[in-house]
């Protein structure tokens, strides 16, 4: 590699580096608590273990548990319907219209064994929304989306120019080398490079994925206007449907058509993950290799005639891997603990990395000013 190259290697490194680290650094900070949100979730709820009504009883059907929703909340409509895997709750979304914004849904967790609302764990759930959200998007919704994911960009570019550099700048030096006898900024500069090739992998996975989940809402929309065009032509303009069918026989229907999977959650028509007339219940996977990909049943909502079971396109199986992969969130705490270590020597890496530059700057600053003093001492 010719000097020139390796210049021209180091300058991208550099400002790519010191465009994303702030934001990186913010990432990073935040996505420590996020890595063991279920966890800290749990430690922090002092409440009493939750037990259905009647543990042996029959399971109420999927509209009475939307009639109790309704009527906990008149005037609002019904988003979505979503399953726990491990207890008998089902948990409502509505909204005052069908799309309405994730600020004015409202959440609520119903027993379906008696159609009562179960208490919502005690922990400090506000500070976990509120790390959540400036993880996500800096409170700034799709533009600030946007942005984080252009960061992302932004620190693959600097991975992949920091490997470029490493054969170069380590070339008279063996692996692994910690030259802790030297300055300062060199014995930062080894546990810079040293991390970095350690976290190498995990980083890059971490930043593309990030990257991925930024954009699930023009993912989203690119998936209804190209996947699920052709089941909504045929209605013209008509407005969203609001006289339902049984959604428990819608839900039932589905099963039919997609046996022996799991049902992930119903969307109502009108929301961004299905059509104005359709019920799109989503059917998960129930083997490891599956569990992360969901194939919407179309409904007729007014009818409850099967519309269409569509796979999921190529993206939208990327976006669903993207998410449990940026956290860690599928091989249970050991996983987590390696994706919190791995996130702690980012953040090294990345305030070393503003360190050796400043550093930098700071010794060119003193030799400038050193020469000024010779030619005036002259």
């Amino acid at each position: 590699m010719t000097s020139r190259t390796v210049r021209l290697w180091s300058l991208i490194h550099k400002w790519s580096s010191l465009i994303c680290t702030v934001f990186l650094l913010m990432l990073c900070i935040t996505g420590l608590p996020l890595i063991l949100h279920d966890e800290i979730e749990h430690a922090l709820d002092t409440s009493e273990p939750w037990v259905p009504a009647n543990p042996d009883g029959p399971m109420l059907s999927l509209d009475a548990i939307l009639a109790a929703a309704e009527a906990n909340r008149p005037g609002e409509v019904p988003l979505f319907m979503s399953f726990d895997e491990d207890r008998p709750v089902v948990n409502v979304t509505s909204g005052p219209t069908p799309d309405a914004p994730g600020s004015q849904m409202y959440f609520e967790r119903f027993d379906r064994t008696s159609g009562e609302i179960v208490p919502a764990p005690t922990g400090d759930g506000g500070v976990m929304d509120f790390i959540l959200q400036l993880h996500t998007d800096m409170f700034l919704g799709l533009p600030g989306m946007l942005f984080l994911g252009l960061m992302g960009l932004l620190f693959t570019l600097a991975i992949v120019s920091g490997v470029v550099l490493y054969a170069p700048f380590m070339r008279k030096l063996d692996f692994a080398t910690l030259r802790l006898n030297r300055s300062s900024r060199v014995k930062w500069l080894d546990y810079h490079n040293l991390l970095g090739i350690v976290a190498l992998l995990w980083m890059t996975i971490v930043g593309l994925t990030g990257v991925v989940n930024t954009l699930a809402v023009p993912m989203l929309e690119i998936w209804q206007n190209d996947s699920l065009v052709d089941l909504t032509s045929e209605y013209g303009d008509t407005s969203v449907v609001t006289d339902l069918t049984s959604v428990q026989s819608a839900v039932d229907r589905a099963r039919e058509e997609a046996p022996g999977a799991w049902v992930q959650f119903v969307a109502f028509p009108g929301g961004s993950w299905s059509t104005d007339h359709h019920l799109a219940v989503f059917i998960r996977g129930d083997t490891p290799a599956t569990s992360h990909i969901v194939t919407p049943v179309l409904i007729e909502a007014d009818t409850g005639t099967f519309a269409a079971m569509r796979e999921m396109p190529w993206y939208m199986k990327v976006l669903a891997f993207s998410g449990p992969l940026h956290f860690g969130d599928y091989g249970g705490l050991p996983l987590k603990i390696i994706w919190f270590i791995l996130d702690l020597f980012t953040i090294i890496i990345l305030v070393t990395g503003l360190y050796l530059w400043l550093a930098k700057g700071q010794r060119k600053a003193s030799a400038s000013q050193d020469l000024n003093i010779a030619e005036f001492a002259e």
